[in-house]
């Protein structure tokens, strides 16, 4: 453990510089830049609370912030899944050229994307208080699905990274796949009118970290006592977190015994 460690530690210059990359690279040419990260979701929960909201009669007090809550949530799991899954392929010339870990690659992509993210949620706290959403100290408790959302990236760019090297096609397959995780999530709908259904919802880990978000943010109550759509938040927390976790070690575990076959199918 600490050869690996220490490795991290070495190469951890790079990981900062590759990270500053992606990020330059994700806005470059775009007049807005970095404003974008916070237009862009902003814009989409509009036209999301109005024909949810507005045009099918579902629009409840913070329907915009529960849209929001699950919309950036959702957008980060997608956009960091999927460069992480193209960034060993993306990176051939640097990979066949000089040795670095090749972890840093999918790594640094993943990062970028989460500070993004991190970014973006100031337009939350923004529209919670033009929504007047009434805010507790349970508030603090936000970064615990954070963290768990973080783990679940990256556990997940771990595993696709891999498999992308060696399967194309899921480049293709995975675009349905997160539409599907999408519709899932709970984003625009409320769980508690979908009856029975709801007991499949919660077994995705994605929608209990959005769950868990919207916990802290809308109802101002406690992941450890609240309890949301019938649904205990202390379970899809735990669930959640010890999901992200066997998703991390095996993606570790997977990356690990295929990445010197890398350079023999980029």
């Amino acid at each position: 453990m600490k050869k690996y460690i220490d490795g991290f530690m070495r190469y951890r210059y790079l990981l900062n510089e590759l990270v500053v990359k992606g990020i330059k690279l994700k806005y470059r040419r775009s007049y807005l830049g970095l404003v974008w990260t916070l237009l862009e979701p902003l814009l989409t929960t509009m036209v999301l609370a109005f024909v949810f909201g507005e045009l099918l009669g579902r629009n409840t007090p913070y329907f915009p912030v529960y849209i929001l809550c699950g919309r950036l949530i959702y957008s980060c799991f997608s956009s960091t899944s999927k460069v992480a899954m193209r960034s060993i392929r993306a990176n051939q010339a640097m990979i066949k050229k000089v040795y670095v870990p090749k972890y840093l690659y999918p790594l640094s992509t993943i990062i970028y994307n989460f500070i993004l993210f991190l970014l973006s949620l100031i337009i939350l706290a923004a529209l919670a208080i033009v929504y007047k959403v009434p805010m507790t100290w349970h508030i603090i408790e936000i970064f615990i699905p954070l963290i768990i959302l973080f783990i679940l990236c990256v556990a997940v760019g771990l595993l696709l990274s891999t498999v992308c090297v060696f399967f194309r096609d899921l480049e293709y397959l995975w675009e349905v796949i997160v539409m599907l995780i999408m519709y899932c999530s709970a984003i625009f709908y409320y769980v508690d009118r979908m009856g029975a259904a709801k007991q499949v919802v919660k077994f995705n880990p994605l929608y209990c970290i959005i769950s868990n978000v919207r916990c802290v943010v809308m109802e101002g109550g406690s992941i450890f006592s609240s309890s949301s759509y019938g649904i205990s938040n202390l379970y899809m927390m735990i669930y959640s977190l010890i999901f992200s976790i066997v998703a991390f070690v095996a993606g570790v575990l997977l990356f690990k015994k295929n990445q010197d076959k890398f350079i023999l199918h980029i």
